[in-house]
């Protein structure tokens, strides 16, 4: 991993955002299920959370079918890891940590 200079990011602070962020920093991909339950929030709140992130270029939103089911999986973009990496850091940074 590449350091990264710390940087407060708005469009990640916000508690839910930094949730998503920080679950999908951990994997390629995960299921917007299995995100909603782990961030314990509507689909239509978590929704727009991702809807920022997707608009900020930091998470990337895929649909596809599965076994005759519609399956919607998150993941972050490149963009979106360097971004999480610096707002981790800063807070870290400002914790003293």
């Amino acid at each position: 991993m590449t350091a990264v200079a710390p940087h407060f990011d708005a469009v990640i602070h916000p508690p839910p955002r930094l949730q998503v962020c920080g679950l999908l920093a951990a994997v390629d991909t995960m299921e917007f299920a299995a995100v909603r339950d782990r961030v314990q929030v509507s689909d239509s709140v978590l929704s727009k959370h991702v809807r920022q992130l997707e608009e900020a270029g930091y998470v990337r939103v895929s649909k596809a079918t599965i076994a005759s089911r519609q399956r919607t999986s998150l993941s972050l973009t490149r963009e979106g890891r360097r971004a999480f990496d610096a707002h981790v850091a800063e807070l870290r940074r400002i914790a003293g940590v």
